[in-house]
């Protein structure tokens, strides 16, 4: 009978071969990635020290996001992964199987908010975790809301709240505000500013005098959204509580089409309702009511989900309803 001393002997001995088979399966995977053949004849140790020190570096990045515990994810807003195919330099393992990307051009997919890297196939089973990063995130304009706030670690958007308060300290009185538009091309260099400098951007008066340009720049930054304020999602929700007729169950209708909103937008949406009732309560100055304002964002913060014309064309009245109580009502919906 095997004495217990060479049992654990064979152990060791066994450990070691498993390991060496492991380390060969890492350098003949790290061979077909680099597009080498593998002779008889293994390269020296040294050659292969600094890719396996590359391998071990991806793996255990792997492991440290993989053990992640899930009250450390997002836990207020779920965001999905906006994957883009992608073509890596040098050798890549996916962040969700963990195992190897092959080929030389498109292996996989990459994420272009959080640099998530995974196979194509593997893409669907990715969980609603996106983590934007601001390396990733290259303009302010046109960029999808929750993207931005989250790769900012803010509750709104930073152009909603910087413009408000411009708007705020100095143009509640000004009469035709939001409806009188400003120079095109002041408009444009606004918009250039906030991608290009974010939360540095003047937009002080001595910057712009003209208020104008502000409130253009706040109506053009919502109309650029690729998901509304008022999301393609919740849309219907709200058309469908416009057209009921009974106040109690309206505003009931209304709160529900609210909670369906992600809470990005569902914030940037009362901060904006907020705003705009001050504004339409200098109506004496501005000659500015919830209605004409209604008028003016019925459009911006709602679009028709689909493409049929007739629909969006019905659908303005509804809108613009839909507005005008968010205004009237604010204190009471959110």
């Amino acid at each position: 009978m095997p004495s217990r001393e060479s049992y654990e002997v064979h152990k060791e001995e066994k450990s070691l071969v498993q390991k060496a088979k492991r380390e060969a399966n890492q350098e003949d995977i790290l061979a077909a990635a680099l597009g080498m053949r593998m002779g008889p004849q293994k390269p020296p140790a040294t050659f292969w020290q600094p890719l396996k020190l590359f391998a071990y570096s991806q793996l255990t990045s792997l492991v440290r996001r993989a053990t992640l515990k899930e009250n450390e994810r997002t836990p207020k807003s779920e965001k999905v992964h906006n994957f883009k195919v992608h073509t890596f330099r040098g050798p890549h393992w996916c962040e969700h199987c963990a195992s190897f990307m092959w080929g030389l051009m498109a292996q996989g997919v990459k994420c272009a908010d959080c640099g998530l890297n995974v196979h194509k196939q593997c893409s669907p089973l990715v969980p609603n975790d996106c983590k934007p990063d601001l390396r990733h995130i290259r303009k302010v304009y046109s960029c999808d809301l929750t993207t931005l706030v989250q790769a900012h670690n803010t509750a709104r958007p930073m152009v909603v709240d910087m413009c408000i308060r411009e708007i705020e300290s100095r143009g509640l009185k000004s009469e035709g505000l939001y409806r009188i538009s400003g120079f095109s091309d002041s408009l444009e260099e606004v918009k250039m500013a906030f991608d290009k400098d974010g939360e540095k951007t003047d937009i002080s008066v001595n910057a712009y005098e003209d208020i104008n340009i502000i409130t253009g720049a706040l109506k053009l930054y919502l109309r650029d959204l690729p998901d509304p304020i008022i999301s393609y999602d919740a849309y219907p929700r709200f058309i469908e509580a416009a057209k009921l007729t009974d106040p109690e169950k309206k505003l009931e209708a209304f709160r529900e089409a609210i909670a369906l909103l992600p809470p990005s937008h569902s914030d940037t949406l009362k901060y904006l309702m907020a705003h705009l009732k001050r504004v339409a309560q200098n109506e004496q100055f501005n000659l500015m009511n919830a209605e004409n304002l209604a008028i003016i964002f019925g459009p911006t913060l709602m679009r028709v989900p689909n493409l049929d014309a007739m629909t969006a064309l019905n659908d303005i009245r509804y809108q613009r309803q839909v507005v005008e109580l968010l205004i009237k009502k604010e204190d009471v919906l959110f």
